[in-house]
């Protein structure tokens, strides 16, 4: 079994006018080797928000957080292409980002989570 511990998100900040608030629900995943894990990231208060961009990172204990990849109107870009086997994101409905990770194994233990900016 693997944990996944996930940043339970709730930033807050002023966009122009708007309040932009994001919330990740699920505080940590444990999930079986070889098998995948999904987080999503609720963006309230975000413009537009199957255009705006939405970024993914990965944080190591005692490293800087990597961003994994981001998401605005098309598909995935991602930072490093050999992501693109691991991990998957898409966009539903007003203000629902789901990040997936695939094929779980020890080395994808790590603290996810979901970022916005204009």
């Amino acid at each position: 079994m693997l944990l996944l511990p996930l940043l339970a998100l709730a930033a807050a900040w002023c966009h122009g006018q708007a309040q932009v608030l994001l919330k990740q629900r699920e505080a940590s995943i444990v999930r079986r080797h070889k098998t995948s894990a999904s987080v999503n990231c609720i963006a309230e208060g975000v413009p537009e928000f199957q255009h705006a961009y939405i970024h993914w990172y990965r944080h190591l204990p005692s490293r800087a957080p990597e961003r994994v990849l981001y998401i605005g109107a098309r598909a995935a870009s991602y930072d490093d292409n050999s992501y693109s086997n691991k991990y998957s994101c898409s966009k539903r409905g007003a203000n629902t980002c789901t990040f997936t990770i695939s094929d779980i194994n020890s080395n994808d233990e790590g603290t996810y989570y979901c970022a916005y900016w204009h």
